[in-house]
């Protein structure tokens, strides 16, 4: 795993003008191998999850996202695909429903972009588009802990 420099700005496009922008720069681990990898960071207070690590494995065949601690889920994204995750909170638990609509995938050795573009809906009303757009960059002199994928 490699240290690293993670810009993340969210988009939601939600109904009546209440869209919303999040951009959130932290570091973070990766790592890369065969058009497979890993990348990680601690979410704060900022975010509103402190306590939770974040968690984006991605392949060829889609993207899985994980979160663990305060705030646990494990969204997948599959081009053209629908899939369900269970949100579990503090104050409790939901099923949400996903269906991704763009994946661009653009990381390499030294880091790269990752777009992905979904929809959510609970109880099969659209709640909201969303759209994750991510920079990663290779620290300058960063570390790397000699652990693979």
């Amino acid at each position: 795993m490699k240290d690293v420099m993670i810009s993340i700005t969210g988009e939601q496009y939600v109904g009546g003008g209440e869209d919303d922008t999040m951009q959130l720069v932290t570091d973070g681990q990766y790592c890369y191998k065969d058009g497979r990898g890993t990348l990680s960071y601690e979410e704060s207070e900022i975010t509103g999850l402190a306590g939770t690590r974040t968690s984006f494995r991605f392949s060829p065949e889609g993207i899985v996202l994980s979160r663990d601690g305060t705030v646990t889920s494990r969204m997948e994204f599959r081009e053209g695909g629908r899939s369900t995750f269970l949100y579990d909170t503090p104050y409790g638990s939901m099923t949400i429903g996903l269906d991704t609509h763009k994946i661009h995938n653009n990381l390499g050795e030294h880091g790269g972009d990752l777009v992905i573009d979904y929809v959510l809906n609970f109880d099969h009303r659209v709640a909201g588009r969303n759209k994750f757009t991510i920079k990663v960059k290779e620290r300058t002199g960063g570390a790397s802990d000699g652990k693979s994928c």
